[in-house]
């Protein structure tokens, strides 16, 4: 273990972002500890656990993590006919098992990475301080602890704008290659989707958080539809939930006196307002937050705000696109009956209507 008074650069959070900043920043030769309050990485589960093929191009080895490979992806809109959309590949990974994959990978390149440590607040002279009541004073935090970061608030970086999750793991009783989406004016500010992971699937939902008491009856009904249907057994398997930001991107980069502070992953607000997804997002930041701290431990004063820069590069313009999308189909809520078929489709990924102008 790192001595904790030569500590360059402090990691908080050990999900896909954190790791990827730890590994990047370990790498360049820096003395990283990276800390999550969880006792193992990737559990509990509060995933969907799709990765879209994009990762597979940033990350090797993913087979050993995945499940199943995704072909395409249906969407359900109220009642139609399901819609078929080609081009949305991927795959299904075991969470658990990718992010454990990836704190490995960040300790063989030299970080030290600690579980059941939280972070709890910086003092008024910049010291952190961490749940075991140890203080010291890093180089440089990067900020990779989630939607809900306590290292962000201490930054006035806040994700203000969340969905509330559910999702049941069910047996499938045949195997199927696509992500199921179902979009209806009943399920508000989100969707439903049947993520298919073998002989099993994630089942589940998410909605604006002034909807969160519609989670479970709207579950139930989703599941008894399916079950009515032949498609999946009535034993439920696992459940679990969470919160995603959809508020859009924050300020990454952040201070606190002469210490700089950069948000990565949910953290930073970069999961889509629209779809919920997260993961490529945390791992390309990360990645990208590690090696800014690395070049400006390394005298590179521009190194942040580059970051900023590229961020905004990388997702800017998908972000606001699905920002707009979610606040033009929240709107339509508030109106007559909610949002007509029309309106869903506008607001989701699978249809021409969301990517017109």
């Amino acid at each position: 273990m790192s001595d904790i008074r030569d500590i360059n650069v402090l990691v908080v959070g050990l999900g896909p972002a954190g790791s990827r900043a730890a590994f990047a920043a370990a790498t360049r030769g820096y003395r990283v500890l990276a800390i999550d309050r969880k006792r193992e990485a990737g559990w509990p589960v509060q995933c969907a656990e799709f990765v879209p093929t994009l990762v597979s191009q940033e990350l090797d080895g993913l087979d050993a993590v995945t499940s199943q490979a995704i072909e395409t992806m249906t969407t359900k809109v109220e009642d139609d006919t399901p819609d078929l959309t080609d081009g949305f590949r991927g795959r299904m990974i075991d969470r658990r098992a990718f992010d454990g994959s990836l704190v490995d990978r960040a300790i063989a390149a030299g970080a030290d990475c600690r579980f059941g440590l939280s972070f709890v607040d910086f003092g008024h002279d910049g010291a952190v301080g961490l749940g075991d009541g140890t203080q010291f004073t890093p180089r440089i935090v990067i900020a990779a602890d989630g939607p809900r970061s306590r290292v962000g608030r201490s930054v006035g970086r806040v994700n203000r704008d969340i969905v509330e999750t559910r999702q049941i793991t069910v047996r499938l009783t045949a195997p199927g290659s696509a992500t199921e989406i179902f979009l209806a004016a009943g399920i508000r500010g989100g969707y439903a989707w049947l993520f298919p992971k073998g002989g099993i699937a994630n089942l589940g939902i998410g909605v604006s958080p002034d909807a969160k008491p519609t989670l479970k009856p709207l579950l139930e009904q989703l599941h008894g539809t399916l079950q009515a249907e032949g498609r999946v057994g009535s034993e439920i398997l696992a459940h679990t939930g969470g919160v995603i930001p959809v508020g859009g991107m924050l300020d990454p980069v952040a201070a606190l006196g002469d210490m700089p502070v950069l948000l990565a992953g949910d953290a930073a607000g970069l999961a889509n307002p629209v779809t919920g997804a997260g993961i490529a997002s945390a791992v390309m930041s990360g990645a990208l937050a590690g090696e800014a701290a690395a070049a400006w431990l390394g005298g590179n004063r521009a190194a942040l705000a580059d970051y900023g820069e590229e961020l905004d590069d990388v997702f800017g313009v998908a972000l606001a696109r699905a920002l707009n999308r979610r606040r033009e189909l929240l709107a339509s809520f508030e109106t007559g009956d909610g949002p007509t078929p029309a309106a869903l489709r506008r607001g989701w990924i699978g249809y021409p209507e969301y990517w017109a102008a």
